[in-house]
């Protein structure tokens, strides 16, 4: 059966099982970027909907949406970033929002050049914030798209393609 499941996802346990650490290893970053005094919940939400686009995980962009709104994010500009359009987003969060593209396109690496970029524009303490949290959401994201695989593969190739275009 040739694979032509096409969002990214973890492609070995000891991958996913490292990565899923990552958030017991670090919560006091977590509980940092999360407070939202460094990253406001709206900014954080946008950072988590460009990543989630590039990923492509549908739990995630289910979930995220439902947080944006909440955050009120209008509905075209939540439309927008799942498509990988930022235009609508506040010009400040733009460079944070195009490093976070460029990062989950690099499969989550950190360009150091770029990442230096971050901190010159938002400070150490604000960049480790934005990190953390697209570090967050890409374990989000190759979790859901991991489940979604193993359910495209155990039905050789069908149940997850008609659960991809359903959702």
């Amino acid at each position: 059966m040739k694979n032509k499941f096409k969002q990214r996802y973890y492609d070995s346990w000891r991958q996913m099982g490292r990565e899923l650490l990552w958030p017991l290893r670090n919560r006091h970053k977590l509980r940092r970027a999360m407070r939202g005094d460094l990253v406001s919940v709206a900014f954080r939400e946008r950072l988590m909907l460009v990543v989630t686009a590039i990923n492509d995980c549908r739990y995630c962009a289910h979930y995220h949406t439902r947080v944006a709104r909440r955050a009120d994010l209008p509905e075209t500009e939540i439309r927008q970033m799942l498509a990988g359009d930022i235009q609508l987003a506040p010009t400040e969060e733009l460079p944070a929002l195009l490093y976070a593209q460029e990062w989950a396109q690099q499969n989550g690496r950190f360009d150091p050049t770029a990442q230096q970029d971050l901190i010159a524009t938002y400070g150490q303490e604000t960049a480790e914030a934005i990190e953390t949290i697209l570090r967050l959401i890409r374990i989000g994201n190759l979790s859901g798209n991991t489940f979604d695989y193993w359910l495209y593969r155990l039905s050789f190739g069908q149940l997850g393609t008609a659960v991809k275009r359903h959702a």
